[in-house]
């Protein structure tokens, strides 16, 4: 049965937040963010994203608290876009997609961000070491949803849509999520 929900996952930095904020503009839906919850899970125990991530490897309960958090939004409500590592996993009746890009392309983006805005939870003096703390983070995630749950996120089979973020623009991306959960709503 499918639920008017579309999950958004992707690689770090490939503009999950954004797309997903857009995507829920465009269609008049809420938006959660499992990251914005880890962000302030971050802070709230005085650590980095890059910290945090290495902790839940060992501390279950920081992955499980997020996880249980997923799979409640997804049984109690609809009409929401949610970005998140996991929720194609725990909503699996939603639309899920996938957002691709390139490491280093993320890294730059990463920093341009923080340079204009700042980052809950994540800093970076130049690109190289943003680049460097994506790869740690990107391993250290597929290593505990691994050892969880034997999934790997980055696996492109598990989603209803792909898109590469490095050859479309923001608008572009939200415009062909939007499209493609539009035409499988109504098949």
């Amino acid at each position: 049965m499918k639920k008017k929900i579309i999950t958004i996952t992707g690689v770090p930095g490939s503009g999950k937040s954004s797309t997903a904020k857009g995507v829920a503009l465009v269609l008049s839906y809420e938006h959660f963010s499992s990251g914005d919850l880890f962000r302030k899970m971050a802070a709230d125990r005085g650590l980095s994203i890059e910290g945090i991530n290495i902790a839940a490897e060992t501390q279950k309960e920081i992955d499980f608290e997020v996880d249980k958090w997923i799979e409640k939004l997804g049984q109690e409500k609809e009409g929401f876009v949610i970005d998140s590592r996991m929720a194609f996993h725990w909503i699996p009746e939603a639309f899920k997609v996938f957002l691709n890009l390139d490491i280093r392309k993320a890294a730059e983006r990463t920093f341009a961000q923080i340079q204009r805005e700042g980052r809950a939870s994540q800093a970076g003096s130049s690109v190289e070491e943003i680049y460097h703390n994506t790869m740690k983070r990107l391993e250290s995630e597929k290593k505990r949803y691994w050892d969880l749950y034997k999934i790997d996120y980055t696996n492109p089979s598990q989603f209803d849509l792909v898109v590469d973020t490095g050859k479309n623009n923001l608008e572009q991306v939200i415009g062909i999520v939007k499209d493609a959960y539009t035409s499988w709503q109504s098949q």
